[in-house]
């Protein structure tokens, strides 16, 4: 690490924000075994991303 980035400080609502503002995928996997027999394999996939609203574009679309 350059010593420009080491004597800086991040706080982590600045680093979540700069992470979420383009979307950001987590994933994982989790194994249930007993006695080395597989009961659960459960695979994870979650999406995090900014949603924007338009109202003027949600008022339109409602039906009188």
């Amino acid at each position: 690490m350059t010593p420009a980035f080491a004597e800086r400080n991040v706080a982590l609502i600045d680093l979540l924000d700069r992470l979420l503002e383009g979307g950001v995928v987590l994933t994982g996997e989790l194994t249930l075994a007993i006695a080395d027999v597989d009961l659960v394999h459960i695979c994870l996939r979650a999406l995090i991303c900014p949603v924007e609203s338009d109202h003027d574009t949600i008022d339109t679309r409602r039906r009188p």
